[in-house]
């Protein structure tokens, strides 16, 4: 059985969402984002460049969504993209997640595939 992360062959919602966050976690607040990644939405919000009008695509989106993808910002992005979980990878359905795949055509992710314990078995 794989571990691998879901998102390294999804990118998803990366190309659905708009990822939109307080100003102030770009690098010229002190942040990690960089400023040049970014478009002003509001006096005090910015979104990921790509994220703001549709056909949605982060441009820190590397690869083909449904594929091999990967954030060319992974250590410095957004708390918005820190945030969001692929369906079960902590356990949890993420329904946005399931949003996401279809709107590129993909299937849902599945919980992963539990173990049955015979009780019969004696630990």
């Amino acid at each position: 059985m794989s571990n691998a992360n879901p998102c390294l062959t999804c990118g998803a919602c990366c190309a659905h969402f708009r990822v939109s966050f307080f100003w102030g976690e770009c690098q010229s607040a002190g942040g990690t984002v960089p400023d040049e990644q970014v478009v002003l939405i509001t006096p005090h919000r910015v979104a990921m460049r790509g994220t703001e009008y549709k056909p949605t695509r982060c441009v820190a989106l590397l690869g083909e969504v449904g594929d091999v993808v990967r954030c060319t910002l992974y250590e410095q992005r957004a708390s918005p993209c820190r945030e969001f979980e692929a369906s079960w990878v902590d356990g949890q359905h993420n329904p946005r997640c399931d949003e996401a795949r279809k709107a590129h055509g993909l299937p849902p992710l599945t919980p992963p595939i539990q173990p049955s314990l015979s009780p019969d078995r004696v630990a």
